[in-house]
């Protein structure tokens, strides 16, 4: 495998949630229905996973915040459905795997993607 890319985000939840709530369009552009009423600190926490997915594929125009959902398997551990635009960057450049960490702690929630191909670059 080959790291075709690495991208991490900090965001401090309370300043995010008051721009959800100064802004209300801002949730539906940013989540996708089964996202949009989760808690402060999973909202902070998708919002930087895709941050960082973003920053990992090459932080192209065009990609749209609801085709990549943070879904969790059987054990918690996170992950992602992709749709459109970000499925489509994701086969362009080849990425075999992802791999999603988030973490929350003292009002700051973290995230970091890593993008690998199963090809050397």
């Amino acid at each position: 495998m080959a790291v075709v890319g690495v991208g991490i985000d900090v965001v401090d939840v309370a300043r995010f949630m008051a721009k959800l709530e100064a802004t209300p369009a801002l949730r539906k552009r940013l989540f996708a229905p089964a996202e949009r009423d989760l808690p402060p600190n999973s909202l902070a926490g998708r919002f930087a996973a895709k941050e960082a997915l973003a920053k990992a594929l090459g932080a192209p125009v065009g990609l749209h915040w609801v085709d990549a959902v943070v879904v969790k398997n059987g054990d918690g551990q996170p992950s992602w459905e992709l749709t459109g635009s970000v499925a489509a960057r994701v086969e362009q450049l080849a990425v075999a795997s992802l791999h999603l960490s988030i973490s929350h702690d003292a009002g700051i929630a973290s995230a970091i993607v890593v993008a690998e191909s199963e090809e050397r670059r």
